[in-house]
């Protein structure tokens, strides 16, 4: 029986890319340091997998950036303002093209469908000159053919590359993305034959846009795609790949009736639908990659429902075509738990992060071949009995608290107006008032007090006073900025949701557990094992301390219920909405206790709102529905006069906005600068937004430095389709990730540009 890993977590074990990316970006090594640690780590996962026993290994799933950035590259699609000239792609343009450099902006970026991870949206026109210019496929499948390990080399498939992309700048937005189908073909052709040349037997395309709702001439693409690619597929086992939802039964069809294609994988986690339509429909003598081990979370599979799950799909497409996989690729799950030496010994035995789901996928498809590990799976089943049965899972006070909110709205008792109205009497803000998000740069002296405290290395007193110096710091920096609502740098966070979760109960937390969300950013999200309730004030010492030190209003910040939810590892065993809504009760604590002490206005981030949205329309309205309730229930209770903020970071808000008006929030800060202005569009056609907002005036993930008159520009902009009495200016999201010579000078031009357009609006009255 065989087995199959999707994809693989790319920056190691001890996040050893995160560091070389950085070392390289910031000029301390060199392109060959950055190629050698890439490839010791291709090398080991490849090995990793060998040893385990896995017969079809992906290669060509390590990026430096993004896979659909990898594609881009390879099919030479490179924004004029890059200067590409031709030829193969490298690291200036590549990295220039994410990032952004000193006289050009990066791509958009944004999510990837309903995950934390992003990618770069690719810019498609009719005057695009596609060529072959990356060869980082072939070459990667030749690397792990040279260590002795025959891979299957994955590619983003053309009709799923085209459907994430947007017209370019000065392209009509009613352009047909999917016209462009016979120009980049030709390449796929290329790589394919290069590919089969260098000995490859299999290849996987990825195309997870068929699990989407897509209208029939989307579906009729790509049965023309792969039909364009048979011949050049004749001789190769072809792998469709889907995965993070149902597979809708019109494309069902298409994809099982696409010729020259030999197998198909399917998400049965998220997917449990589709086992209906595998069961009535699959086509005879092909393979079927059964994603039964879940690509997503950090909980051990229950071995014997996945079992019996799978001698079912053997009865249907026979012993010799059933593969067991993983249900996506585990870049989105933890690296190995191996690493985890101070985790809860119960709740380790819960988990499995990536390198464990390869021998769990293994050890199915030896079950199911006739070599079960009994040993294995009956400690398997003694995690899954004492999860069920633990009582640090269950509180029956949360349990209750959260069923009685079911019966009420939890809404605001005065309109927005009016609260604006008398928020402003008491703040007595500037028109076009600033802020920023709340984070400021984290320095590297910054993080060794934070890692000399948790190792107990200085005392409390001493973690105290470094961190209250490093606000006043960040304070006194704002006042001479002249920003108008301060924030206190959040010095003592290393994660936004990490530190909720560390002082939340229900939660666990890992060492090493880290997760890319982009570039060389990782993220550890905590493990939501129990149920969630809030022992004591979390945010309310810092808060007080900051606002201690300025006679200007100073935000408390807060992460909201369903960002908690969305950037953690859930638990499994009850809806997701349930939790959220536990979650829900203790920001209101929380919030309750800031106003108390004074401060006067809350933001509550629900940046991964939308990034939550399901992928199915079916079911938009019932998530919205208790997302939307959730953030409601943080704030409801709180005096007119305490302005509450919420912000929202990369995604696309246009078809959620009505949603996002209901949250009813005093202010918005939302990001707009990188996805060239798509939010405003959404105003320009007739949607009323009477509450504060703050389209970001400029994009915080690229270290290049706007202009005053850009900044204006883009606030001009605004203007035209917003009132200037709810515009705010800020930054698209947290400056955490960027260094204080990059910060200064663009707050500075951003504060410039505000007290520029203010001049100018009071000398048009």
């Amino acid at each position: 029986m065989a087995s199959h890993i999707v994809g693989y977590p790319r920056m190691g074990p001890k996040r050893e890319l995160k560091f070389a990316l950085e070392s390289f970006w910031d000029g301390k090594s060199s392109a060959e340091d950055l190629q050698k640690v890439s490839a010791d780590l291709r090398s080991s996962i490849w090995k990793q997998m060998a040893d385990a026993g896995i017969k079809h290994i992906p290669s060509n799933t390590f990026s430096y950036y993004d896979q659909v950035l990898d594609t881009t590259a390879l099919l030479g699609a490179v924004p004029p303002r890059y200067g590409w000239n031709g030829g193969e792609i490298g690291f200036d343009t590549y990295f220039s093209m994410a990032r952004g450099n000193a006289s050009v902006p990066a791509m958009e970026m944004t999510k990837w469908f309903d995950t934390n991870y992003h990618f770069i949206v690719p810019e498609l026109g009719p005057d695009v000159n596609f060529s072959y210019a990356s060869h980082k496929a072939v070459e990667e499948y030749k690397e792990a053919k040279a260590l002795g390990v025959d891979t299957v080399p994955v590619l983003v498939g053309p009709v799923s590359y085209l459907l994430l992309s947007k017209p370019a700048k000065g392209v009509e937005k009613t352009f047909s993305l999917l016209s462009l189908l016979p120009k980049i073909l030709p390449i796929y052709k290329e790589v394919v034959s290069e590919l089969k040349a260098a000995g490859a037997s299999w290849i996987q395309f990825d195309e997870p846009t068929l699990v989407l709702d897509l209208e029939s001439d989307k579906l009729q693409a790509f049965t023309g795609a792969y039909s364009e690619l048979e011949s050049a597929l004749s001789g190769l086992n072809v792998l469709i790949e889907t995965y993070f939802a149902d597979v809708p039964a019109a494309a069902f069809k298409t994809l099982t009736s696409l010729k020259g294609v030999t197998a198909y994988g399917f998400d049965l986690v998220r997917g449990t639908k589709t086992l209906d339509l595998i069961k009535s429909e699959f086509p005879k003598g092909k393979y079927l990659f059964a994603g039964v081990v879940d690509g997503r979370n950090i909980w051990a599979n229950d071995l014997s429902a996945s079992l019996s799950t799978l001698k079912t799909l053997e009865g249907i497409v026979g012993k010799d075509k059933l593969v067991v996989s993983t249900s996506s690729s585990l870049l989105h799950t933890a690296v190995d738990l191996v690493n985890e030496t101070k985790l809860d010994h119960e709740i380790k035995s819960w988990l499995a992060f990536a390198a464990q789901k390869i021998i769990e996928v293994n050890a199915l498809a030896k079950a199911l071949a006739g070599h079960k590990d009994e040993a294995f799976f009956s400690a398997n089943a003694a995690a899954q009995a004492s999860r069920k049965s633990s009582p640090r899972v269950t509180n029956e006070a949360v349990q209750k608290a959260a069923a009685a909110l079911k019966g009420s709205d939890h809404r605001r008792a005065t309109n927005v107006s009016a609260r604006l109205d008398a928020q402003q009497k008491k703040l007595n803000l500037p028109i076009l008032p600033t802020t920023t998000i709340g984070s400021f740069p984290q320095t590297i002296e910054l993080r060794r007090v934070r890692r000399e405290y948790k190792a107990k290395k200085i005392s409390e007193e001493e973690y105290v006073k470094a961190i209250k110096e490093e606000i006043y710091k960040v304070v006194k920096l704002q006042e001479e900025l002249d920003i108008d609502v301060l924030v206190h740098g959040e010095p003592e966070r290393n994660d936004m949701v990490e530190y909720f979760g560390e002082q939340l109960s229900g939660f666990a937390f890992t060492a090493n557990g880290w997760v890319q969300s982009y570039g060389s950013r990782c993220v550890k999200p905590p493990i939501i094992y129990g149920d969630v309730s809030r022992p004591k004030p979390m945010t309310v010492f810092w808060s007080s301390a900051a606002q201690s030190m300025t006679a200007r209003p100073m935000k408390g910040m807060l992460t909201g219920p369903v960002t908690i939810l969305n950037w953690s590892f859930v638990r499994n065993d009850q809806p997701r909405f349930e939790t959220t809504y536990q979650i829900a009760l203790a920001i209101k604590d929380e919030v309750e206790d800031l106003e108390k002490a004074g401060i006067s206005v809350i933001q509550i981030d629900e940046a991964a709102l939308r990034e939550g949205l399901p992928l199915r329309k079916s079911e938009h309205a019932f998530y919205l529905d208790w997302a939307v309730h959730s953030f409601r229930i943080t704030n409801s209770c709180v005096q007119d006069t305490t302005q509450i903020h919420t912000h929202m970071c990369y995604s696309n808000f246009n078809d959620i906005i009505h949603s996002i008006i209901d949250m009813d929030a005093d202010v918005i800060t939302i990001e707009n600068s990188r996805s060239d202005e798509k939010l405003l569009s959404v105003f320009r056609e007739g949607v009323k937004y009477g509450a504060g907002i703050g389209p970001g005036v400029y994009d915080i993930h690229s270290p290049r430095i706007p202009s005053t008159d850009e900044i204006a520009d883009r606030i001009n902009k605004m203007l035209a389709v917003l009132e200037t009495n709810i515009l705010w200016v800020n930054p698209d999201c947290g400056l955490k990730t960027r260094k204080y010579t990059e910060v200064k000078p663009a707050l500075s031009n951003m504060v410039a540009a505000a007290k520029l357009l203010r001049t100018e609006l009071a000398s048009a009255k």
